[in-house]
């Protein structure tokens, strides 16, 4: 008879987005893994199958997560332009924090179909989400009305990716709330 999981397989999961997100896939031994995540070796490969396996399910999961904040602070406020501000300080609040989004796209590009799988629905979400708050703040006339919407949500995405980089290398609280704010005044 198999042995019942007696184990969290979020919490788990969460151990391991720790993980990568500090070492990435490469640099993520299973020792760390099955130390962080708080269960046995053979748990880890009955449960998540491979390394390669476990790592989509918390690219996944930490995706899930981010993309939920991010929605979150686009909800914050009265006008688009100040969701869209409520987005980008968020992400100042967390730079210095590995993000394992970036870190996986870093990682492996494009080159990882099953990976993409995870994540481009993701990013199709947040891209059309933002783009949905550019068209608002052009309607309340906060935003410039000949830019792209798509093109805007694809720079504000680029420009998250941008300060959380800078904000893993050192960069102050100053130099990243700067970069937030050249980012909202090219909308206007």
């Amino acid at each position: 008879m198999a042995r019942r999981r007696e184990f969290d397989v979020d919490a788990a999961l969460d151990g391991a987005i720790g993980v990568f997100r500090e070492h990435g896939f490469e640099g993520a031994s299973a020792e760390m893994l099955v130390g962080a995540m708080r269960i046995g070796r053979q748990s880890l490969y009955d449960t998540f199958g491979d390394k390669w396996q476990l790592y989509r399910s918390a690219v996944r999961r930490y995706g899930m997560g981010e993309c939920a904040a991010h929605f979150e602070a686009l909800r914050t406020g009265v006008r688009a332009i100040d969701v869209m501000e409520a987005m980008l300080r968020r992400v100042v609040e967390t730079a210095s924090q590995p993000c394992l989004g970036v870190g996986s796209i870093c990682e492996f590009g494009v080159s990882r179909p099953d990976l993409a799988e995870v994540s481009a629905p993701l990013a199709r979400a947040l891209r059309d989400t933002i783009a949905t708050s550019v068209r608002e703040a052009q309607r309340d006339g906060d935003a410039a009305p000949e830019l792209d919407p798509d093109g805007v949500s694809e720079f504000l995405i680029a420009n998250i990716a941008g300060i959380r980089v800078a904000g893993r290398g050192g960069a102050n609280r100053a130099a990243l709330t700067a970069l937030a704010d050249m980012a909202l005044r090219a909308l206007r």
